[in-house]
């Protein structure tokens, strides 16, 4: 009985490229009482790793929470595996605005004690017990109501690129600290206002919907669904969207785009910019927004201090983080010093500029970056890695590669890792040269993966 993953995140990739069939990104969750949570997650494991689905999922008494990736002709069979349990009859499966074949590369399905943390320790407190679901139309008539009052439960990284007009967007790294804060926020308003709340897909307000309740809220209402059902709905129906910018997604692309308005900014430069990205030095992973332009002279990194890092020998940056307690202090969701431009708390209903035009020179900040160190080109892009070998392949894809060059190979896990060139093997034979076109093999002393570029470094 298979019950764990058996196939690494770069052979995963490479299969779903083999087969050329589309797969869907969706979502889902259900607030239930699930007696024994662990058979559960084997059984789920069993029958979702027998259609070749792919994602994160949390299951806990209190119910189940998923992110997945499936084959779109396995959607079917997919959803009977979910309605098998009374509790998720006719569940709503929220299919993201935009698909990305390698959204996820790995099936985990984990018992934890709650699928939204909420730091509430009550046994009076009813989880089941919801606000009133709103349907896109019903969600924009009634923020268009001066008795409403709309909360964002998401995350400050999250509201800082796309959210609903006139929401109050809590500066929060957690979902269980926005509770306390808006319940002491609006503890004057529980009789004559309405409290209307959203989050990405749900789950969230869901939850706040009834703990509000609970709290004495009489008018309680939320998104069904959340921004990613109202994104569907809206472009279904030909409906205004009251929500503007991104909607942040927990799979690699990291956000949705709703609105072209882009209502953030680059967080080095100030540019108007709603890309995330973490640093690339992997013992700061920061998550932080940052332009093509910055990520270029940058080489995706936060600050200069992790850019000189990233060009340490692997050795030495392990050693740095040898001993360093992994947690928000490291891998913190958008907050440092260094980030000249982060603006988390202070949020505007008004675009900076629209995606997919040009900035004006005039909006353009002055560059107070530092300039790049090493000059180098894209040559191309890894293809694959022989374990036990020891040896990855890449394909040449413009420029040459010659014997002596020296090469960076830099991706978001294996970092960037300087070479020289003293053997390779071009298309099986040993050579001195490759073209772009040819595939390229070479003995390292460190796995690579699919995501790895390979550059030339320029004298």
């Amino acid at each position: 009985m298979q019950l764990y993953n058996t196939l690494s995140a770069e052979e995963r990739a490479a299969l779903i490229d083999e087969a050329g069939k589309q797969r869907l990104t969706l979502s889902f969750y259900a607030y239930a009482k699930i007696e024994d949570p662990k058979k559960f997650r084997d059984d789920l494991f069993i029958a979702w790793n027998a259609l070749d689905a792919l994602g994160r999922t949390y299951v806990a008494k209190e119910g189940i929470n998923a992110q997945m990736s499936v084959p779109a002709e396995n959607l079917e069979a997919f959803r009977e595996t979910l309605e098998r349990y009374d509790f998720m009859k006719d569940i709503r499966l929220n299919v993201a605005v935009e698909q990305d074949d390698h959204s996820f590369l790995k099936l985990t399905v984990k018992v934890r004690d709650k699928i939204v943390a909420d730091g509430l320790d009550d046994d009076t407190f009813d989880v089941t017990d919801i606000g009133v679901h709103l349907k896109a139309k019903e969600f924009n008539q009634i923020l268009e109501d001066p008795n409403t009052i709309v909360v964002d439960f998401r995350n400050h990284y999250e509201s800082e690129i796309g959210h609903f007009k006139g929401a109050i967007t809590p500066d929060v790294e957690t979902f269980r600290e926005s509770l306390p804060i808006i319940n002491e926020q609006l503890k004057d308003y529980k009789e004559d206002k309405n409290l209307v709340m959203y989050c990405t897909g749900g789950i969230r307000c869901e939850k706040a919907s009834a703990y509000f309740k609970h709290q004495g809220f009489k008018n309680v209402f939320q998104l069904e669904g959340g921004i990613i059902n109202y994104a569907k709905q809206i472009k279904e129906e030909n409906l205004e969207s009251k929500f503007i910018g991104k909607n942040f997604v927990f799979d690699h692309r990291l956000g949705e785009r709703i609105t072209d308005d882009i209502i953030s900014q680059c967080h080095q430069c100030g540019k108007p910019c709603d890309n995330h990205t973490n640093c690339e030095n992997e013992g700061c992973h920061l998550l932080f927004i940052q332009c093509d332009e910055c990520k270029a002279i940058m080489e995706n990194c936060c600050s200069t201090e992790c850019q000189e890092i990233i060009h340490m020998p692997l050795v030495e940056q392990v050693k740095l983080r040898r001993g360093v307690k992994n947690g928000n202090m490291i891998f913190r969701k958008g907050k440092s010093e260094k980030l000249k431009f982060k603006h988390s708390g202070e949020l505007s209903d008004m675009p900076l500029a629209k995606a997919g035009n040009d900035i004006p020179e005039a909006v353009k900040p002055k560059d107070i970056r530092q300039k790049i160190k090493i000059k180098k080109t894209l040559l191309g892009k890894a293809e694959h890695y022989f374990v036990k070998a020891g040896i990855g392949q890449f394909l040449i894809e413009k420029d040459e590669l010659k014997i002596n060059d020296k090469i960076i190979i830099s991706g978001p896990s294996t970092g960037n890792q300087e070479l020289q060139i003293s053997q390779m093997f071009v298309n099986g034979t040993e050579a001195a040269v490759a073209k772009p076109g040819d595939k390229v093999t070479l003995a390292l002393p460190f796995r690579i993966r699919l995501s790895d570029k390979l550059y030339k470094v320029l004298d």
